[in-house]
């Protein structure tokens, strides 16, 4: 049963004008009175229906933005496509980040408390998929952005990372590298287990089976594909591609190979996921499978604003194409 203002004025000994102003934000409640009307919030997981925000102080016409760090190399691409969609609607944007941990999830939840948002937009940070779940059960649309193959109960959005893995496997296949390194992402995300499946299958389908030596996890940073690199030769292992999980870790396999003298394609053919803006700039340039960052961005903000709207919304699931760019990495120019 859905928890009301009620309850939460009950528990709090308070009324129902009083909570109403602690989630409002206004200023006429005492310091102590608002943090025990948190507080109570809170335990009961009470989230203000759309309907009765509206009813006290009218929608808000803004959109929340909940993302781990504005530092990941494809965030701009994906915040820039929800910004010309959600400004195109007439609505506002709120974004938060978890830069500061548990302090930015408690300035989060205040605004949540507070309704300073109508629906809220997630590139899901670290352990925040059980609260986003908890949110929305209690009544905030939700639209998860990237969902890292975990499937979440509400809408989302997500690359065709199957689709992306096979494309990668195809294209060394078609330039005639036949022992790929391939260095994955964490493996506990979906996304990452998907891709590699997507190459693993092309590849056996070809009659040329992975060697389990040559598929290694790394963590989707440049320091992590260089180290993994090197590690490798070291050992003495033979292989004549790299296919990195995202294009960070290609850039390091780069940067190992060149140390050891080793050259881009003509030794070791090199394959990025992400197309990143800095792929084209490297030397060589970096093939990569190319996620359409802005546009899961411009899809989730349709979704989520049509089902403030009260439009027709899309299916609760959208999975955008990916798709290879050839660069220098992997062919002679």
């Amino acid at each position: 049963m859905r928890i009301t203002i009620a309850d939460v004025a009950r528990a709090a000994g308070v009324s129902k004008t009083t909570v109403s102003r602690v989630l409002n934000a206004r200023g006429e409640v005492d310091r102590s009175t608002a943090a025990r009307v948190r507080e109570v919030i809170d335990r009961l997981g009470y989230v203000p229906s759309s309907g009765a925000v509206g009813l006290a102080r009218g929608q808000s016409r803004t959109v929340g933005m909940l993302v781990p760090s504005l530092t990941w190399p494809w965030m701009g691409e994906v915040v820039q496509g929800v910004v010309d969609t959600v400004e195109a609607a007439e609505f506002g944007l709120l974004l938060f980040t978890c830069n500061r941990g548990a302090d930015s999830v408690e300035r989060f939840t205040s605004q949540v408390f507070a309704r300073a948002f109508d629906g809220l937009l997630v590139v899901e940070p670290e352990n925040t998929l059980a609260m986003l779940t908890a949110l929305h059960r209690r009544g905030l649309p939700v639209v998860l952005i990237d969902d890292r193959g975990r499937h979440p109960e509400f809408p989302y959005v997500t690359a065709a990372n199957l689709q992306g893995g096979a494309s990668a496997a195809r294209h060394l296949l078609a330039v005639g590298r036949r022992r790929p390194l391939v260095l994955t992402g964490p493996l506990r995300f979906g996304c990452v287990r998907d891709r590699l499946d997507g190459f693993r299958t092309a590849f056996a389908e070809s009659g040329h089976p992975l060697e389990s030596a040559l598929v290694v996890e790394s963590d989707f940073t440049e320091a992590g594909g260089r180290e993994a690199v090197r590690h490798l030769l070291e050992q003495g292992l033979d292989f004549d591609a790299v296919f990195a999980h995202n294009d960070l870790a290609a850039m390091g396999a780069m940067a190992a190979l060149r140390a050891t003298g080793l050259r881009v394609p003509e030794d070791v053919a090199v394959v990025g996921f992400d197309d990143i803006p800095m792929a084209r700039l490297t030397q060589p340039p970096l093939t990569t499978v190319r996620q359409p960052m802005r546009e899961m961005g411009e899809v989730a903000a349709r979704m989520l604003l049509a089902r403030l709207t009260d439009t027709e919304a899309p299916g609760p699931v959208a999975e955008l194409p990916t798709s290879i760019v050839i660069r220098q990495s992997t062919v002679n120019s």
